[in-house]
């Protein structure tokens, strides 16, 4: 036998024995990323300012629209607050209106049946809301 056959056989043999030993595997298991597949609950911001990263839509209105003014952002709790005290004045007995630059409010106690007529000063448009059952303290 030659040389070069011997290291040949030799080297077949070695092969084998490297491949014939015990392989030890597990099975493989998904685990999703994503919390609402079951994923980790702390991956929800993540996965969230990824996409908001990759979101280059713009609404249209958004930018069309311009920011309230001190004056616009006081007439509104202005008008907030003397219809709250309109409403408050309903428990001693006393009825009363409020007009503002949409609206007409106008409210009546008729014996324990508040009746809050809102007119749409724009429309002409009439809401009437009833409530029985009330009456004054």
């Amino acid at each position: 036998m030659s040389k070069n056959t011997v290291c040949h056989a030799i080297g077949i043999w070695l092969a084998s024995m490297g491949l014939s030993g015990t392989v030890h595997a597990t099975e493989l298991v998904y685990t999703p990323v994503n919390p609402a597949f079951g994923g980790n609950p702390l991956n929800g911001s993540w996965l969230l300012s990824n996409a908001q990263a990759q979101n280059d839509h713009r609404d249209p209105n958004l930018s069309s629209r311009t920011p309230t003014s001190a004056l616009q952002r006081f007439t509104s709790q202005l008008e907030s607050r003397l219809l709250s005290q309109l409403l408050s004045n309903i428990q001693n007995g006393n009825t009363g209106s409020l007009t503002t630059e949409a609206f007409v409010i106008d409210i009546q106690d008729d014996s324990g049946e508040l009746t809050i007529v809102i007119t749409d000063r724009a429309t002409g448009e009439v809401s009437e809301v009833v409530v029985s059952g009330l009456g004054p303290l």
